[in-house]
């Protein structure tokens, strides 16, 4: 938007940790493996050329509020008059001893995706070890990362079994033995708390009927490097001892329960990045800084945020994409408006959001209050959307065409 309507006199600067951007709405389909990398990544180096912004690549650590400067890991600060903050949010893993070392959280997205895809690689360099993974969070996240990683998984597969008989038979329990395990760890007695009866039922089932083994109201207390195992004496691994895949982590529940996986993926609920509120930034109790209604800082008129990161206080949503999208066209007015010294434009986001789930069979559920469907139709409607939404970063107009 400043590329298509850019203010005399203002530099913009890009700081990003990556380079290419990850567009969370396609995500769990690249996960399962329908799109590929480029399709669901914004190339910020082209972007930032076409808006006449300078790019550092760096991660902001802090902020400097008395002398205007963010403060960079690894290049000098950077002076602002200015600041927009939407450094997203990660999964909380602080409270649980081990989590932070041995699991792989599902944000940042770059870390998770460069694990998940090592995985893949490995997995399809060796089909016949088996594979256990572990995901702790019941969210909507997690039950759609749990979905699409099965149907990844299903794909990359076991070699043909032969025709029927009792050759087939056999193959058919070893078959059982070394495909995929996934585990999925919630706290609470139901899935998806925040969507309606129907959704979380149907989506209950699926989960079941794909095998993926639901573990409710277990809270997990710890996650720790397993015992070293003899592979020699372990009877149980029905591969060549070379073949046998070690556990990297075991899972501890308060309730006694303990399981060794080869990966745990964290997807439990979100958290702020602590440099927010030790900057100076009005923040609410979970480190989230807090904006008004138009975007601004409620304890410093020059830095703005949207995304994740903010809390609007007038208007408290749950942390999901659909509202930073939509954010973006009153961020980018409020912020021309203050540049111009102009009033600021109040925003009020929509109360319900249609939620889009992927089940990881190029097929959907849609919820939204009370209501459900599930078609592949919602599938392909979203997979358009998505495509449209990425065209414009790729579709950039010339220098000086507004249309």
């Amino acid at each position: 938007m400043f590329g298509i309507k850019p203010l005399p006199g203002v530099r913009l600067t890009l700081i990003s940790d990556v380079l290419h951007a990850p567009y969370s709405g396609m995500l769990p389909g690249h996960v399962a493996g329908f799109y590929d990398y480029d399709e669901c990544h914004i190339d910020l180096r082209s972007l930032a050329e076409f808006a006449g912004c300078q790019i550092l690549i760096d991660r902001a650590i802090a902020i400097d509020l008395n002398k205007n400067l963010v403060i960079c890991q690894t290049h000098p600060p950077v002076n602002f008059d200015v600041l927009s903050v939407d450094i997203g949010s990660t999964p909380a893993t602080l409270s649980v001893p081990g989590a932070a070392k041995y699991a792989i959280a599902a944000k940042p997205v770059p870390e998770f995706l460069a694990s998940w895809n090592q995985l893949i690689s490995e997995r399809q360099n060796s089909l016949q070890k088996p594979l256990r993974i572990a995901i702790v969070g019941g969210g909507a996240g997690g039950v759609e990362l749990a979905l699409n990683m099965q149907s990844r998984l299903g794909k990359e597969g076991n070699p043909p079994l032969p025709p029927k008989g009792e050759k087939r038979e056999k193959n058919e329990q070893k078959s059982e033995k070394l495909s995929s395990e996934i585990h999925l760890f919630h706290s609470g007695a139901e899935l998806m708390p925040g969507h309606n009866k129907r959704v979380r039922r149907r989506l209950k089932e699926i989960l079941i009927s794909r095998r993926i083994k639901l573990h409710l109201m277990e809270k997990v207390s710890a996650i720790e490097k397993p015992e070293m195992i003899d592979i020699e004496d372990n009877q149980e691994c029905p591969m060549p001892n070379a073949q046998c895949p070690m556990p990297n982590a075991k899972i501890s529940c308060k309730s006694g329960l303990k399981l060794e996986c080869e990966i745990i993926f964290w997807v439990t609920q979100a958290s702020a990045a602590n440099w927010i509120r030790e900057s100076g930034l009005a923040a609410d109790s979970n480190g989230f800084m807090q904006v008004n209604d138009c975007l601004q800082s409620v304890s410093h008129s020059n830095v703005f945020a949207a995304g994740d990161i903010a809390a609007m206080v007038n208007y408290p949503r749950p942390k999901a994409g659909v509202f930073a999208v939509r954010q973006g066209k009153p961020l980018f007015e409020n912020l021309q408006q203050f540049l111009l010294e102009k009033p600021l434009k109040p925003f009020a986001p929509q109360e319900q959001y249609l939620g889009l789930i992927g089940t990881g069979n190029k097929r959907a559920i849609a919820s939204r209050g009370n209501f459900m469907w599930e078609s592949w139709v919602l599938w392909y409607w979203k997979d358009w959307i998505d495509r449209q939404f990425m065209q414009q970063f790729s579709n950039l107009p010339k220098t000086g065409d507004t249309k």
